[in-house]
């Protein structure tokens, strides 16, 4: 369209640009002026369209081709850099702009939990896990990438705390969850150091014992009682995505404290790390209870973390070995540890309570 208005404009103007008359023309001039002044008018001469008429139809055009040709052609370049604002995609792009991540499997993320669920997830495509799409066949492949779903909640003042100490408690817990179940340092079996710097070393035992399960790993003395671990000699995560679900919130505690609950399940796409292409996935739920308290009546660190409850339920993880590691089952490898003798769970069931789900016996997971 922008080159049918400059080869337009260019013709217009050369049509009415005034030229020098040839000697021919000037003859006839003269003739025709000669029969005006005796009053003879030619056929066809003033009788027709005057010169000037012929001129205006050509500004005319000119003026029209400006108004209707440079917005057109400005449409037509910005149609061209991005043609999906035509309606209906005529030229079939949607497809191939599209995310990568976009495909068969695609799915819209789960709005953030806000209460607890009265129901395990509904069923899903049987589809197996692949190092493309290790969440495949998954709850999880809806849920929240990593520590985007540890929503913290707005803080408000509690009791005698105020509402900048509650939000510093507030974070602080989100800095131990993410430290302990999603820094890759802390799940290639490294120490959590900033999961550990949260921890108030005047609770009494409580970092002390944190210290000494990563030392010397033991029935009684688990690491994953705080922090996910795997062997990397065994295990390597898939990409480095965990999908996150949970919620946090907080109330007054009975210590003159503000006391913090969460419960957030981490979903681990794994691949044996001799190179087998297979994917599995080891799923763990933690819940716990963590404390913040005045420190005009008891004796506490400022912005560290106290804590009350921890319960963890470990999915799809060899029973019965205490070496502070998890160990996912592949489909093609032999079972490792005890055979599981609890119930059969659903593990994406974030309904159920898992207090003193660390017992004795290890179950059988439904789904992974």
């Amino acid at each position: 369209m922008w080159e049918q208005f400059a080869r337009d404009s260019e013709r217009d103007i050369r049509t009415s640009a005034p030229k020098e008359p040839s000697a021919r023309a000037r003859m006839v001039t003269e003739r025709l002026r000669q029969q005006d002044a005796r009053g003879v008018q030619p056929e066809g001469w003033r009788t027709g369209p005057a010169l000037q008429e012929i001129n205006g139809r050509a500004a005319r055009r000119r003026r029209l081709w400006a108004v209707i040709g440079v917005p057109l052609a400005i449409a037509v370049a910005v149609v061209a850099m991005k043609p999906s604002l035509l309606p209906g995609d005529p030229f079939g792009t949607a497809s191939s702009s599209s995310s990568p991540s976009d495909g068969p499997g695609a799915a819209s993320q789960l709005p953030d939990e806000t209460a607890r669920p009265t129901a395990a997830p509904s069923a899903v495509a049987s589809d197996t896990p692949t190092l493309d799409r290790p969440f495949a066949g998954s709850p999880a492949e809806r849920w929240a990438d990593g520590a985007s779903g540890i929503v913290v909640p707005k803080a408000t003042p509690v009791g005698s705390l105020t509402q900048a100490q509650v939000a510093t408690a507030l974070r602080q817990t989100k800095t131990l969850l993410v430290d302990a179940n999603l820094n890759p340092a802390t799940l290639r079996g490294d120490r959590p150091e900033a999961a550990l710097g949260t921890l108030d070393p005047k609770q009494p035992g409580m970092l002390e014992d944190a210290n000494s399960w990563l030392r010397k790993p033991g029935k009684d003395s688990d690491p994953l009682a705080l922090f996910s671990r795997f062997d990397p000699d065994e295990a390597r995560l898939v990409g480095d995505v965990v999908k996150t679900r949970g919620r946090m919130t907080f109330k007054a505690g009975e210590h003159a404290s503000v006391a913090i609950h969460v419960d957030y399940t981490f979903v681990y796409p794994l691949t044996p790390a001799d190179g087998r292409t297979e994917v599995t996935r080891t799923i763990v739920r933690r819940v716990l209870d963590v404390e913040v308290a005045d420190r005009t009546k008891y004796q506490a660190t400022p912005g560290k973390l106290a804590i009350v409850r921890y319960d963890q339920d470990l999915s799809n993880s060899a029973c019965d070995v205490y070496d502070g590691f998890l160990h996912p089952q592949f489909p093609s490898s032999a079972p490792s540890g005890a055979a599981p003798s609890g119930p059969t769970v659903d593990p994406y069931d974030r309904s159920r309570d898992i207090r003193n789900s660390a017992a004795d016996s290890c179950g059988t997971v439904s789904r992974t």
